[in-house]
């Protein structure tokens, strides 16, 4: 069997291509996936297109089945939702979410998948990372019934915050961003909205995940004394201020950092998996759909990832959709 399958790569910083690729034989412990779906991480991901990855990072960054090393080329992704069409018996047919990058087919170990439960559209099942980046970030928070919340940052990250801070009883969530047509998302995930210059201070938690400066002092001053920011921005290359002056030291005011590459120490009895599997239990939430803003087929990549790098398709997760069930491989 002869298999063959199309990739998307990144050939230099700011260039994608799509390439073929071989597939390995499957072996008897390994499934082969028919891809439905991938999400595009406008952060992270147009930070590796853009060659923003700094050296001291390259190793930290890569994702489970990259190909190539930073900047370029490279095979990056990590938001893949397909179907097993070769594999173990109680795996074959299902639906599965793996962290893959953006490929046509691809064959990967049985127990880099985790099936999507029923309950969640496949299509909606490309933000399973996202979301778990979001219960990772409440595990280190660790958010008290009541408590005064802000989330700074309505990108996907913060949004997936946000909309699960909404379970949370008693709680006010307020997402706070510059661009006044995130009031729409907030209004869809049920929670308040605000631009920075109007946010509700006083403050016991702010999540930070808008990676700007102006965000990290806004968040800072939304806090009541000995307040918490939590901080999910990732600044890739570039060099951040934080202001430590004035009533930092006399607010008695923390900044902790809270990233997903590892479980968070709150839950250190809970693996990868447990932890995923629990973002896709999540996912049956339908308001989560107000987190998918534009969709592509997988043709369209190298045109389209230029476009989201630059802002040009304003995004929170942009879904590729991979439209023809035998495209890519053949006997």
């Amino acid at each position: 069997m002869n298999r063959a399958a199309r990739a998307f790569w990144l050939d230099s910083p700011g260039r994608g291509e799509i390439r073929e690729v071989d597939l390995p034989e499957p072996g008897p412990d390994e499934v082969v996936v028919r891809a439905l779906y991938s999400g595009i991480s406008r952060g992270t991901e147009t930070l590796v297109f853009r060659g923003g990855v700094p050296e001291s990072q390259h190793t930290v960054m890569r994702a489970p089945f990259q190909e190539g090393d930073f900047p370029a080329p490279v095979k990056y992704g990590y938001l893949s939702v397909g179907v097993v069409e070769e594999g173990p018996e109680s795996l074959t047919g299902r639906t599965v979410f793996c962290l893959y990058p953006h490929q046509t087919w691809y064959v990967v170990p049985a127990a880099a998948v985790t099936p999507v439960p029923e309950s969640v559209p496949a299509g909606r099942a490309v933000l399973a990372g996202t979301v778990e980046t979001a219960v990772n970030a409440l595990w280190d928070a660790a958010p008290l019934v009541g408590d005064r919340i802000a989330v700074v940052g309505g990108g996907m990250v913060g949004c997936s915050v946000a909309a699960l801070l909404a379970r949370f009883p008693g709680v006010r969530v307020q997402l706070v961003d510059a661009d006044p047509a995130r009031a729409e998302t907030a209004e869809a995930l049920g929670v308040g909205f605000a631009l920075p210059a109007d946010a509700d201070g006083d403050c016991d938690l702010v999540v930070h995940a808008s990676a700007t400066e102006q965000g990290l002092a806004r968040a800072l001053e939304l806090l009541r004394p000995e307040g918490t920011v939590v901080e999910l921005s990732w600044y890739g290359d570039r060099k951040v201020g934080v202001p430590l002056g004035e009533a930092f030291h006399s607010r008695r005011l923390t900044i902790r950092g809270s990233q997903v590459g590892t479980v968070s120490p709150a839950r250190a009895h809970r693996g990868y998996g447990d932890r995923l599997a629990l973002a896709l239990d999540l996912l049956a939430d339908p308001a989560l759909d107000a987190l998918v803003t534009g969709e592509s087929p997988f043709e369209e990549l190298p045109a389209v990832m230029p476009r989201l790098a630059s802002g040009d398709i304003p995004a929170l997760c942009h879904r590729v959709r991979y439209d023809d069930p035998a495209a890519g491989t053949h006997a």
